[in-house]
């Protein structure tokens, strides 16, 4: 079990750049966790333990963000471009190891 640096390093830019634009809507996600906003065309927040940046499934979910956004997130938070079902079997999944 490893960490996949590139791919937390990019979580962290994202992060970096979307929490100054959007500190209010922050205020309300615990320590630990982070808010992300997923789906295709209408998006929903989601808060998820930050544990989950180096689990290999969700940086596969980083990545499709990474392709299709880059760093600059339409929502100012991170935007995973994934249907909402994907987004929470890839969730449970996680949630049971």
């Amino acid at each position: 079990m490893g960490f996949h640096l590139p791919a937390i390093l990019r979580a962290k830019q994202i992060l970096q750049r979307s929490s100054s634009a959007n500190q209010t809507a922050s205020m309300d996600v615990p320590k630990g966790y982070l808010a992300v906003y997923v789906g295709e065309k209408q998006r929903k927040r989601f808060v998820i333990p930050v544990s989950y940046l180096n689990k290999p499934s969700f940086q596969d979910l980083l990545i499709q963000a990474e392709e299709e956004f880059g760093y600059d997130h339409p929502m100012g938070g991170l935007t995973i471009p994934c249907c909402e079902n994907m987004f929470i079997d890839v969730i449970s999944c996680l949630n049971c190891s």
